[in-house]
């Protein structure tokens, strides 16, 4: 499998992810459902602390990676829907150190939503990799 890089614009790159990934040959790819910041028993954790949502939400994100021999470093596209944009942005280098020290630089969105599944929810990563 081969990844390339698609950037008609430079100030992607400066912040840390890419316009699109071309994925070309043989590959596993692995769509996973959003991640948010949810226990091991299904609980949500961290309500009002955004960068902790953040934290929580990347390490189950790896988690269900790390379940199909991936890591961050395969993650081709990532939507972050957030029920506060500006908090997000606030909070922002949680993500991007992660994503940064894993040498990712997914295909980004990022989407305001009145809600997410449970109330006490702020954040959720839901990702694409391959492999």
């Amino acid at each position: 499998m081969e990844r390339t890089a698609v950037n008609p614009w430079a100030w992607s790159v400066d912040m840390g992810y890419d316009q699109g990934t071309l994925v070309s040959g043989p590959a596993r790819t692995l769509y996973c459902a959003g991640q948010a910041a949810m226990s091991g028993d299904g609980k949500p954790l961290h309500a009002g602390d955004m960068a902790a949502q953040l934290a929580l939400s990347l390490d189950n994100l790896e988690a269900v990676l790390g379940e199909a021999g991936m890591s961050l470093a395969n993650l081709v596209r990532l939507n972050v829907y957030t029920t506060d944009v500006d908090l997000v942005f606030q909070h922002y280098g949680v993500l991007a150190a992660r994503l940064g020290a894993a040498g990712a630089t997914p295909s980004t969105t990022m989407l305001g939503v009145t809600r997410l599944a449970l109330p006490d929810l702020m954040v959720e990563l839901e990702g694409t990799a391959t492999a």
